[in-house]
């Protein structure tokens, strides 16, 4: 019998990524970084791939050593670097690694000497976000430094990139500026010589508003694990996660009743309490406090009072609940249950935060669908 569990619908994050390679000739990849944003990155990964996705994403070296080793072979591309790492791992597993500094150029090609193999590097240019990337003042020296180094051997050149700061607003003027300073990036680019397979700033947003921006590669992140990028748009995709425990106290109190740490919510009538196991330690923001619903039996209804570390109290009313019964936090919304969005509305963040902090929990997740984990 479980108490608590995250659910992950494998089968989803596949037809989500065949409903995504619909919409593009280029190729996909699925961004896993951070635990395949809480559904696991691995069982997600594949799931990716067995959906048509050619390449899997990652933040951090660390990742895409954990895909290695769990025997997926496609192409990786990890982007987050800090110097001193020891890039040669990386080099040595055939990982795709990204530069936007000429003395990480430098540390690469000690790599690849170190590791007796070429180095594949993505270039990534800041073309507005102001984040990660080479800023365009910059952009001529790290062009250089890694034309010098490709043409010595140990660094190839495979792609250039950047990322969009407002995809997600579409209509927003940002994404035509970024996106023409990224065509003058890949015009310089070729001047240097450097030439690269894959040219990608598309991510979920873009991928499925601005075709314009797709290039070679699109890098799609949140939109495979089935939940928007852009408000008050579904685009078809299905949420592969559901979050749920069991009751594990249900008991009547009287009117004027303080509820959980502060006492800041009181019951208006005589009611019932249902305590859910599954508090701030599992990922319920504490945001969700007197805000985010959760679906007991047959109704909806918010947190009442505090969230705590292990658990969360709801006002059920009159709902014949006992221990032991369902509470959903949210799911794919089928059976009336509250979704991601549901949640990150109620605490005022993104559906990506949500799914991520649950995910990463100690809650043990469950895979269901024919694709395996």
């Amino acid at each position: 019998m479980w108490q608590a569990e995250v659910r992950v619908d494998l089968d989803a994050i596949r037809d989500n990524v065949v409903a995504l390679r619909s919409r593009t000739s280029a190729e996909v990849l699925v961004a896993v970084k951070a635990d395949g944003y809480g559904h696991g990155m691995v069982p997600a990964g594949r799931a990716a791939l067995a959906g048509g996705a050619t390449w899997l994403g990652v933040a951090t070296l660390d990742e895409a050593l954990t895909l290695r080793r769990a025997g997926i072979e496609a192409p990786v591309l990890a982007w987050l670097l800090s110097p001193g790492l020891p890039l040669h791992t990386g080099v040595e597993a055939g990982i795709d690694l990204s530069a936007a500094t000429p003395e990480l150029i430098d540390e690469l090609v000690a790599a690849a000497r170190q590791a007796g193999r070429v180095a594949r590097v993505h270039l990534k240019l800041d073309t507005g976000l102001a984040r990660g990337g080479s800023p365009r003042a910059e952009w001529p020296a790290l062009l250089e430094s890694a034309a010098k180094a490709q043409a010595g051997g140990d660094v190839e050149v495979v792609g250039v990139w950047s990322h969009f700061a407002c995809a997600d607003e579409p209509g927003h003027e940002s994404v035509d500026r970024q996106l023409a300073a990224f065509h003058e990036g890949l015009e310089l680019a070729e001047r240097f010589g450097i030439t690269p397979r894959y040219r990608h700033i598309a991510n979920s947003a873009a991928t499925l508003s601005r075709p314009d921006a797709h290039f070679d590669m699109v890098r799609v992140g949140i939109a495979a694990y089935g939940l928007s990028p852009i408000a008050g748009e579904t685009f078809g995709l299905r949420p592969a996660m559901t979050a749920r425990a069991r009751v594990t106290l249900a008991k009547r109190v009287p009117a004027g009743q303080g509820v959980s740490y502060g006492l800041t919510y009181t019951t208006s009538r005589e009611t019932t309490l249902a305590v859910v196991p599954l508090g701030y330690g599992d990922g319920v923001p504490r945001h969700a406090s007197n805000a985010a619903p959760i679906r007991i039996g047959g109704t909806v209804a918010p947190i009442a009072g505090r969230v705590c570390m292990d658990q969360v109290v709801v006002d059920v009313g009159d709902e014949p609940v006992t221990a032991g019964d369902v509470a959903t936090l949210f799911g794919p919304g089928d059976g009336g249950e509250p979704t991601a969005d549901d949640w990150a509305a109620a605490t005022g963040t993104i559906n990506y935060e949500i799914v991520t902090r649950f995910g990463s929990s100690r809650v043990p997740k469950v895979y269901d669908g024919e694709v395996r984990p």
